[in-house]
């Protein structure tokens, strides 16, 4: 085999290449340099198609051991070509390749033949450009394979060993004639191929009548280039020349020749000395070999292109010695392609998606979007976010969830601020009037001191909707704990201590005409004052518990969507103190609210047991729609808003309606009929009781009274008396 190759470099290169390709499987350095091609591009899923026999299945078996040694690449299918193939065998072996159609990079370790089949049925299945093909030395640089299928072979990537021309060897072989090179027993075949040309002798050409004359010369008369691997097959000789030699030394060292000792050498003794051996080749270069029988892999690296002329041709695109030379921006590729092709069994996951691999296929995953709270880890994990955070829009890290609170601005703001502010204004307009007119009968009929309790107790329950939308820090936090009750506890032991006065006065009316002890100014304002501090006391324990504080509620508003997440800035109350809170007042109001139906015979000429009562079913209502709704919306996503709203909104109807029923008829006869607000007649507490008493029995027509009173005034005797501000004037 050697001797033909240095001999008859130019007779049926292709076919004698081929011999040799299915005798000599690729060596490791070869599948190595195709495994670094193939990463250098960036491919991680390819298909191999080889030839039956030793040099496509061994080279594919060399490709699958290497490259899952290297790891990244996997391999999508191998498909073999039979021997003796028929067309349908090729058909087949593309539609396979093209089932898999993230695969396009096809790895090539077949014959020529297999070469120009796989092409031919590319272009039979209307694939042009598809397939990105990498060819072992059996594809190289011929133009066999793809002679008429330079379409189908556009942008194929082929290797080839690196080759030198051997000085000398052009004028040895150029001298050799049919005279002087009888010991070769294929020159004379070469000779007829060569010249195209019949010797007389022992000749089996038959497509040609020209005869060979003998005349002929090589380079002269023919065509003449070098093979490529005569420097492969000079360095072939001298290796087992120096084994030969080193054998001889070892066994033989008395012997100037062949000795008994190699005469009984076996095969794998020779095998030991050749791989050992190491020299400088023909082309300058070291022989050696590793542990597998393999000389240092050096390799040119070519890529079949179309050339400003339009004619495909091989290009030179680097090489490889011990490690990959690859010059990517000398590349080019199908039309149609701006850049390297891709071959990768999944696409990269977008950012915020995480790889889920398919089992038994490392370079295979489907791709996962981190959900919900969750943020991409790394490749193959999605973490969740702190309970403060939540994933940035790429989801690749977290972020602050942002902070919100109750603004000015926000419509669930506006609404309360302005009916707090209308209340406000009409409470101290209320107050100024009262304190203008403070001796006139009208101020005075009402109970002056507990009018302005009274008034002040409005007045903080219109101040509660400034303190619940302002920004929550230890101060507000303060001054909510202490005036969410109070102005409502206020308002209501006021209302409740005149209800309570009334009933009793007409209670004990019925049985005596004696006088209920503690019905004074005096005595009312310190019975109010001590219903205020309870709620005070309880505002004390709750400080002494628990201090204010502010905290930020991630839960409230932490919804589905974490774009829309937000942190609640707010005060450390939780809805059941907010409630517990107010029952205290709520006690007061119901109690109230008793004590007005009780006392809902008394006539209208006397005292407010009448408005009071309208007050009180009204707060009723109001404070009964309330408490649905504050915890209906527990679990809303606006319950910072909506309990807020409600809260205050709610404070400032029963604000408003205690200062509408109670108050503003008073100030309409104060401002616009002051001839009214003049004193009558008094009497005395017993001539008053018996009034209401019999009042109360006979239920007396207005028109039917005599003298034609319509209304009285009730009063005792002189201001010193203590009935003397607890009249009604109407």
């Amino acid at each position: 085999i050697l001797f033909y190759a240095s001999t008859a470099p130019e007779l049926s290169d292709d076919r004698r290449y081929d011999f040799f390709s299915r005798v000599v499987p690729p060596d490791s350095f070869q599948v190595q340099a195709m495994v670094d091609i193939i990463r250098a591009l960036g491919w991680t899923y390819v298909s191999t198609v080889a030839s039956e026999g030793s040099y496509g299945e061994k080279g594919v078996e060399t490709f699958q051991q290497i490259s899952k040694e290297a790891g990244g690449i996997c391999i999508a299918q191998s498909l073999k070509i039979p021997h003796n193939p028929k067309l349908e065998d090729y058909d087949k072996a593309v539609q396979q390749l093209l089932d898999m159609h993230h695969s396009r990079a096809v790895i090539i370790f077949a014959s020529e033949e297999d070469i120009r089949g796989v092409l031919n049925a590319t272009r039979r299945a209307n694939q042009v450009g598809h397939f990105l093909w990498i060819g072992s030395d059996s594809w190289g640089s011929k133009s066999s394979p793809i002679h008429q299928l330079e379409d189908v072979a556009v942008g194929a990537v082929t290797i080839l060993p690196k080759r030198s021309s051997i000085k000398g060897f052009d004028e040895y072989f150029t001298s050799l004639t049919l005279e002087n090179n009888r010991r070769n027993v294929w020159f004379a075949e070469f000779w007829e191929e060569n010249f195209d040309c019949r010797l007389l002798s022992s000749s089996k050409r038959e497509d040609t009548s020209r005869k060979c004359t003998g005349q002929e010369r090589i380079g002269i008369d023919s065509k003449y280039e070098q093979e490529g691997k005569v420097q492969f097959v000079i360095d072939a000789v001298y290796a087992m020349a120096y084994a030969l030699h080193n054998i001889q030394r070892d066994l033989c060292p008395e012997h100037s020749g062949i000795c008994p000792g190699m005469e009984a050498a076996e095969g794998k003794t020779l095998l030991k000395y050749i791989r050992n051996v190491s020299f400088n080749g023909s082309a300058g270069t070291s022989v050696m070999f590793n542990k597998n029988g393999d000389a240092p892999g050096r390799y040119d690296l070519f890529q079949f292109q179309m050339t400003n002329s339009s004619v495909p041709e091989y290009r030179p695109i680097g090489q490889w010695v011990e490690t990959l030379q690859l010059r990517l921006e000398e590349m080019q590729w199908p039309v149609g392609e701006p850049g390297v092709p891709i071959s990768v069994c999944s696409l990269p996951c977008k950012t915020g998606e995480r790889k889920k691999r398919v089992k038994g296929m490392p370079c295979c995953w489907h791709c996962e979007l981190c959900d919900g709270y969750q943020y991409q880890y790394d490749e193959t994990l999605c973490r969740l976010c702190s309970y403060d955070m939540r994933p940035d829009p790429n989801r690749t890290t977290c972020q602050p969830i942002p902070i919100v609170k109750l603004e000015w601005h926000s419509p669930w703001a506006v609404i309360p601020v302005f009916l707090a502010m209308l209340g406000i204004i009409a409470t101290i307009f209320v107050m100024a009037t009262f304190v203008r007119y403070n001796d006139t009968p009208i101020v005075r009929a009402s109970g002056r001191e507990l009018s302005y309790v009274l008034l002040t107790g409005i007045f903080l329950c219109y101040i509660i909707t400034f303190l619940m939308i302002a920004k929550p820090d230890v101060g507000v936090c303060s001054f909510r704990r202490i005036f969410l009750g109070l102005g409502m506890s206020i308002s209501y032991a006021a209302l409740l201590t005149k209800t309570n006065r009334i009933y009793r006065i007409f209670e004990q009316g019925k049985q005596t005409v004696t006088a209920p002890r503690f019905i004074s100014p005096t005595s009312q304002i310190a019975i109010t004052s001590s219903l205020i501090c309870l709620q005070l006391l309880g505002v004390l324990i709750w400080f002494a518990v628990d201090p204010p504080n502010t905290v930020i509620d991630y839960d409230e508003q932490k919804t589905m969507n974490p774009n829309l997440a937000r942190g609640v800035l707010k005060c450390d109350i939780t809805d059941l103190q907010m409630i517990c809170s107010l029952g205290y007042s709520i006690l007061l109001m119901v109690t109230c609210t008793i004590y007005a139906i009780k006392t809902r015979d008394v006539p209208e000429d006397f005292n407010e047991a009448k408005p009071i009562g309208f007050t009180m079913y009204t707060t009723c209502i109001v404070w009964l729609a309330f408490i649905p709704i504050f915890f209906g919306t527990a679990q809303s996503a606006e319950k910072l808003y909506i309990q807020t709203t409600t809260l205050t909104i709610s404070m400032n109807l029963s604000a408003s309606v205690a200062l509408g029923m109670l108050y503003m008829p008073k100030v309409y006869v104060i401002i616009f009929h002051p001839e009214l607000n003049v004193q009558k007649r008094k009497r005395s507490f017993k001539a008053v009781v018996t009034a209401a008493t019999m009042s109360s029995r006979l239920s007396v027509k207005p028109s039917e009274r005599p003298n034609g009173e319509a209304k009285s005034e009730l009063c005792e005797n002189p201001p010193t008396d203590p009935m003397s501000e607890s009249c009604k004037w109407q």
